[in-house]
């Protein structure tokens, strides 16, 4: 008995712990919701998750690298939001090929992710404050574009977008696997490359990361640069759910990204986490919609505070087991 709670205090004060539980709770809400609704437990449900949170998912794998580094960017949401204004533009008033859409607006996203981390780099500024003005930023530019939403035909993105690949009897969209792709290749760059390496040593200690020699301008530049590629990203899959461009899309979705990093095991302090956390912490999110969707008595706002609640109680154990660990 005492090696049985031995184990256990080991594993509660383990960097992996909050993750685990995440993965403990994504089980309980899905087991939770077979019992209780009929169809809940099937192939297609899970799919749905991924298909209805692909642009989250690749949101908050590029905002894992940012708060694991010590920072936050909080101008995903409307780079996401811009990217879909900006493609929109280019498709149905420019008339640019879909090809050359896409990359411009990637690059665009990147670069715009870079100035952010060179400004918090070269001035000494806080990324919350940067970040910050980068959002009112982009979000303005949209309706610089235009103050109204701009439907989008363009043949490609039409069949993108209701593109369907069956897959044990259920389907899934390229969104979908898109994301899947993305997260795979984040965890291996955070696992297996030294741009990993150095951005779990600057979210640990930036003075000891700069005392062994780490760029942490170049780091912190391509930190930011990788996340606005991933909210540009994120926007063209969020262009094709939706086949429109609009300023208003996304809405605090920066908020629901770093909910779902956070609650995916990733403490907000920076050098502790994972990203493949960000797959079960945006699966919790999508799996509370859908339990409060297939009840249907339940406000969409019960989603909020039940994410707002779940916030807290983590947060609090990360701090609780930061405490025990020092």
């Amino acid at each position: 008995m005492s090696s049985i709670l031995q184990s256990l205090r080991a594993l509660a004060v383990a960097p992996a712990f909050t993750s685990l539980v995440s993965v403990a709770l994504l089980l309980v809400l899905f087991g939770a919701g077979a019992v209780n609704y009929t169809g809940f437990a099937s192939l297609q449900v899970v799919f749905n998750l991924l298909i209805d949170n692909a642009f989250l998912l690749v949101l908050a794998v590029g905002m894992s690298f940012v708060i694991l580094s010590g920072g936050i960017d909080l101008s995903v949401g409307s780079v996401l939001a811009l990217t879909t204004m900006v493609a929109a533009w280019l498709l149905q008033v420019a008339h640019w090929p879909p090809p050359l859409v896409m990359t411009v607006v990637l690059l665009g996203g990147a670069l715009f992710g870079a100035a952010q981390g060179w400004l918090i780099h070269r001035f000494k500024l806080q990324a919350f404050i940067v970040t910050l003005a980068g959002m009112f930023l982009a979000r303005g530019l949209c309706f610089l574009i235009s103050v109204d939403s701009i439907t989008i035909d363009a043949p490609m993105f039409v069949t993108l977008s209701q593109t369907q690949w069956t897959l044990f009897g259920a389907f899934v969209s390229p969104g979908a696997v898109i994301a899947l792709a993305v997260l795979a290749v984040g965890i291996w760059l955070s696992q297996r490359s030294a741009f990993g390496r150095a951005v779990y040593a600057i979210g640990g200690n930036e003075q000891s990361a700069l005392m062994m020699g780490l760029n942490v301008g170049r780091s912190k530049v391509l930190i930011y640069a990788l996340s606005g590629f991933c909210a540009a990203l994120a926007g063209l899959l969020f262009s094709l759910y939706m086949l429109s461009g609009y300023g208003q899309h996304a809405q605090g979705t920066e908020l629901d990204a770093i909910a779902a990093v956070v609650i995916g095991g990733t403490v907000l302090s920076g050098g502790y986490g994972y990203v493949a956390g960000a797959l079960s912490g945006v699966l919790v999110l999508g799996l509370i919609q859908t339990l409060i969707a297939f009840d249907g008595s339940l406000s969409s706002w019960w989603t909020r505070i039940v994410i707002g609640a779940l916030l807290f109680v983590f947060c609090g154990v990360q701090r609780l087991l930061a405490r025990r660990a020092s």
